[in-house]
């Protein structure tokens, strides 16, 4: 390399930051320039730079004159703003200029926004964000000892595969639960193993794999439910834990075979109390990150079960698996979700 083409040289940041770096330490910026195979008075310059602005950035060059002016940067970021799940090659061919999609890309992100996965949460209606609202402002004044006496329980389904596609949206890092940033999710009906489970701060419950014929007609009813959880299962456990810590409440969601008028009269008669939860709210159910946990083990497995059979055992000792302190941590935001809900205003919570 000639003498001219060494002064033609351009130094990357890190080499300009070590030679920062090492001239601070020792005083000597052209001792830190020839360390590094950089011209001593470049090294000084370099370090002069740096004392004066406070950065070794270069000034800004002229360079080639820009493509866009503010109307079409407006454009694209309304067009974004807009579109939220339309990639960036869309907006290129909505926008009058003729841009590329690294140019999309970088006006975006002058302004805070990047492709993000969109996150999966249940669909709101306006008298679901009203019983959550609701729901938080009874709950508010609780503490975590209130939690302590509740008995938090769901079904959850498990699949041999549950792996789903990532839906992508245009947003900045503080709408992460705007609606137009959301991928609402439905109850589906696909071939799966059904399981009931409940946890109470400082003790996990029994997990029941639940059996039912399936069909019309065959799935998850009042009866079954009495006869394969509530009777054979909650009725123990709830009594011994009523007589540890007195007046302890059972929670459960809104499934019509939980708010039947045979399994309310069924809990009545055996004075177990209910604890309330809004409609289309697993958000508020700290068993819910419980069953990402219990699915995050399966998944793990060296020999992934092919089978129903297998499915089942697997899940059973995962769930022996998961440690108490994850359930007491997850138990304990039960405050921290009240206090999210009232601040989204009923809407949707990170949890």
């Amino acid at each position: 390399m000639t003498r001219t083409e060494a002064k033609r040289h351009e130094v990357d940041t890190p080499t300009k930051n070590r030679i920062v770096g090492r001239a601070l330490e020792t005083g000597n910026a052209a001792q830190a320039g020839r360390d590094e195979n950089i011209n001593p008075r470049t090294a000084q310059r370099i370090v002069e730079r740096y004392k004066k602005t406070g950065s070794t950035s270069n000034k800004p060059r002229p360079g080639r004159p820009q493509k866009l002016n503010d109307y079409d940067r407006c454009q694209i970021l309304r067009t974004a703003l807009k579109q939220r799940r339309a990639p960036f090659q869309v907006i290129t061919n909505e926008i009058s200029a003729h841009v590329s999609i690294s140019t999309v890309r970088n006006v975006l992100a002058q302004h805070g926004y990047h492709r993000r996965v969109a996150r999966r949460v249940p669909y709101l209606t306006p008298q679901h964000i009203c019983a959550q609202l609701n729901w938080a402002r009874i709950n508010k004044p609780f503490t975590r000892q209130n939690y302590r006496r509740v008995i938090f329980s769901d079904e959850c389904y498990i699949y041999l595969g549950d792996n789903h596609g990532r839906i992508y949206v245009t947003r900045s890092a503080d709408e992460e639960f705007d609606e137009g940033c959301l991928v609402p999710t439905f109850k589906q009906s696909t071939v799966r193993v059904m399981v009931w489970g409940c946890i109470i701060e400082g003790r996990k419950g029994p997990l029941v794999v639940l059996e039912y014929p399936g069909g019309r007609g065959g799935g998850m009813n009042s009866k079954r439910y009495q006869e394969q959880v509530l009777y054979p299962v909650l009725l123990n456990f709830y009594r011994q834990l009523d007589l540890e810590r007195k007046h302890v409440k059972f929670q459960q969601d809104g499934a019509s075979c939980h708010r039947s008028k045979s399994t309310l009269r069924w809990l009545a008669d055996h004075h177990i109390l209910l604890f309330p939860h809004p409609p289309s709210s697993p958000d508020l159910n700290p068993i819910e990150p419980i069953w990402h946990e219990l699915k995050t083990i399966i998944r793990r497995l060296p020999h992934p079960p092919s089978t129903f059979d297998t499915l089942k055992s697997a899940v059973l000792i995962a769930w022996e698996e998961i440690p108490i302190e994850t359930i007491n941590h997850h138990v304990g935001k039960m405050e921290k979700r009240v206090k999210a809900v009232l601040a989204a205003h009923g809407g949707h919570t990170p949890f």
